[in-house]
């Protein structure tokens, strides 16, 4: 049984990993900002912290159910115009944002932090003109 301190260190290391990649997709104006990437960080975590409450043996389930859920929430930040895709990236970083909600709900506290600083790099590469020709 996870400590009520523990739980709650959790949810908030959660929303504020969220909010740090959502306020990089927040900057460059893209379609899920801030609140969105907290809300699904803070979510997955909280899927993570209930099962390991309820039902600890059912953990790959309920990371399966995140993952195809995350899918169409960012599958909504897709569209298309004339002959371009957009909203890709912030799909992806909504899934990543997700990931990463869930290894804070099992405790993986490098493992996020290495996370959050590889996908903040990440978003950045596109201010490189070698990454923006990929």
């Amino acid at each position: 049984m996870t400590e009520y301190s523990e739980v709650l260190i959790r949810l908030i290391f959660a929303a504020l990993a969220g909010g740090l990649i959502g306020l990089e997709r927040e900057v460059v104006h893209k379609p899920a900002g801030v609140r969105t990437h907290m809300l699904v960080c803070v979510g997955s975590a909280l899927f993570v912290l209930v099962t390991l409450e309820s039902l600890p043996h059912e953990a790959a389930r309920i990371i399966a159910g995140v993952a195809t859920g995350i899918g169409f929430l960012g599958a909504g930040t897709i569209f298309k115009a004339k002959d371009e895709v957009h909203g890709l990236t912030t799909a992806a970083s909504v899934w990543a944002v997700s990931a990463v909600g869930l290894a804070i709900g099992f405790g993986y506290y490098l493992m996020t932090l290495t996370a959050v600083v590889l996908v903040l790099i990440i978003l950045q590469l596109n201010k490189f003109e070698f990454f923006r020709n990929l």
